[in-house]
């Protein structure tokens, strides 16, 4: 406790210095490496990519079955248990971690190069293969470098910083990969431009070769891999008969889940355009029932077990020590499926409804709003594609990127928690920025007039006063949204535990993208009915239940760090 208590009493210049501590780290270095990676081939498949099918003249029904590829993202918790607890023969040397991370980033260098060598009007199968397993080979890096900075995080590199630096390094590739790319091939092509990205690719996934992991001795791994086993027959560990029903449950469900996702992708590739499934109503109809069966009923059936394990029913007694396994292929699938949400739901409890709630609430507002931003853009305000493209794009991420750096230094100086609170609010009322918008933006546009914004984008070419109001606009929404983001991340990974960082993190951030995936369809209804100013002022309302269970999680870990005994300026409880 006097320990606790020195270091609350540290002067709060010793933050700054872990702050250049960490920054000057090489973890930070290869996780600003890995995060751009990981931004770069969203942007390419799932963006830039159909600005190349358009000049194809590829027609817009083939087209959409590119749009298949978001699945991959949107699922890729799917086969995170998988990710996790399989080791790559030889490669496994590099590390945990990094023999699934260099392989991904050397196979996306080399699709993307490929990709450049094929017409897609004439080669469209060859190419939108590759696209597809480019997406996949994308979101599997995504499980990996999540689980990766959670593994190696430490004192010095930190969760939070090491966080947000990932995510500027994953907007900065949104802008090489988007924005940039759009120019870069203007001027060179898109078969130049798409060799020049799979080489940085390249370089990336062999620059990762050097990168720190935090397991990197095979031995070590096998034998971590076989205690794990071993554990599973400890006494007072649950019986095996009863782990291998929950599993067999468990199991069924999610290859239920799988085969769904195969079944529509199968339908959606090999049926005429006109009979082709919708992926936006496939993602309304089924992803709910999805997570249903992959994290709802699994976590109740993980609850059930805790509760057994505690109350010491259906468990191993010292005079019926069950026989050891030796790492059998149920005791493998249930570390892989079933341990990962016993042991969070274990350690979280009641608390996991609150968590929950926040998960699927914090990042509600802009993910539902972003799908209808370019119609209110350009045909409710009557933007020009230019105009918003420097508002959006160009100024728009770089106020992103400042947000994030400004919300990792509040991080370090006020606290997760404080940031995390204060993000959610900020996300909350730049919605009303935008309600002045759909008004006629008045009071934007005094603002921008009153600090000299407008003065300054008059003197560029092309600069209004209606694109001052704009930029303004998405500059202040995009700042909040960085702050946002930062600690947000930062949370998310403070809450999982290291031993199941992948699955864990895969889970929970799945849920972040179905809610918005979920409610843009009756938001879209909304606009038709009422207007994008009611629209705008419902989200901000929505965010404000966000704020409400920000400030209930605060409290929550204010209360575990109290009986832990430990006293600190931020208060939260960090497993990872």
């Amino acid at each position: 406790m006097a320990e606790a208590q020195a270091g609350q009493d540290k002067p709060a210049l010793s933050k700054w210095a872990v702050l250049r501590m960490a920054l000057s780290n090489r973890k930070t270095g290869f996780m600003a490496l890995f995060g751009f990676a990981s931004g770069l081939p969203f942007a390419l498949f799932l963006g830039t990519l159909y600005a190349w099918l358009s000049e194809a003249k590829v027609d817009l029904e083939t087209m959409g079955v590119f749009s298949l590829i978001g699945l991959a993202y949107a699922f890729q918790f799917l086969w995170s248990p998988l990710v996790d607890r399989l080791n790559i023969p030889v490669l496994r040397k590099l590390g945990k971690r990094k023999q699934w991370i260099a392989p991904m980033q050397l196979l996306l260098g080399i699709i993307l190069v490929s990709m450049s060598l094929l017409d897609p009007k004439s080669q469209l199968a060859w190419f939108s293969l590759l696209a597809g397993i480019g997406a996949f080979a994308s979101a599997t890096q995504d499980i990996v470098i999540n689980a990766w900075r959670i593994d190696v995080a430490d004192d010095v590199a930190t969760i939070d910083i090491l966080s947000t630096v990932t995510q500027m390094g994953y907007r900065l590739a949104a802008l090489v990969g988007g924005a940039l790319g759009l120019i870069i091939a203007d001027q060179i092509g898109w078969p130049q431009t798409y060799i020049f990205m799979g080489g940085l690719m390249l370089v990336i996934g062999v620059a990762g070769l050097f990168a720190p992991d935090a397991e990197v001795d095979k031995d070590a791994s096998d034998a971590a891999h076989a205690a794990g086993t071993a554990e599973l027959y400890e006494v007072g560990e649950l019986n095996p008969t009863v782990r291998s029903r929950a599993l067999v449950v468990v199991g069924v469900l999610w290859a239920l889940a799988i085969g769904t996702v195969l079944i529509f992708m199968i339908q959606s590739m090999t049926a005429v355009p006109e009979e082709r499934p919708n992926p936006t109503e496939f993602t309304a109809t089924f992803g709910p029932l999805i997570i249903l069966a992959t994290i709802v009923i699994p976590a109740f059936i993980a609850a059930w077990l805790v509760k057994q394990q505690r109350e010491g029913r259906h468990v191993i007694t010292q005079d019926r020590v069950a026989a050891k396994s030796d790492g059998l292929v149920m005791d493998q699938l249930y570390r892989a499926l079933v341990l990962p949400l016993v042991e969070f739901v274990g350690r979280m409890g009641w608390s996991l409804v609150l968590i929950l709630a926040l998960v699927l609430t914090y990042r509600i507002t802009d993910s539902i709003w972003g799908t209808f931003a370019y119609p209110f853009y350009l045909g409710e305000l009557e933007y020009s594609l230019n105009e918003v493209a420097v508002a959006s794009k160009f100024f728009g991420v770089g106020a992103i990127i400042l947000g994030l750096a400004l919300g990792g230094w509040m991080i370090t100086v006020l606290g997760r928690m404080f940031t995390l609170t204060l993000g959610a609010f900020l996300a909350a009322v730049t919605n009303l920025l935008y309600a002045d918008l759909a008004l006629g933006g008045a009071r934007m546009q005094a603002v921008s007039d009153t600090i000299g914004f407008t003065w300054a984008v008059l003197q560029f070419p092309g600069g209004s006063e209606k694109l001052a109001r704009l930029m303004i606009t998405i500059g202040a929404e995009n700042l909040a949204i960085g702050i946002a983001g930062a600690a947000y991340i930062a949370w998310l990974s403070s809450i999982v535990s290291k031993g199941y960082s992948a699955v864990q993190f895969a889970l929970l951030s799945s849920l972040t993208m179905l809610v918005g995936t979920l409610g843009r369809g009756a938001l879209g209804e909304m606009i038709e009915d009422r207007g994008y100013y009611d629209v705008f002022i419902f989200t901000m309302a929505i965010g404000f239940i966000a704020v409400a269970l920000c400030l209930g999680e605060w409290y929550r870990q204010k209360r575990a760090g109290a009986k832990s005994g430990v006293l600190a300026p931020d208060p939260g409880v960090q497993t990872a």
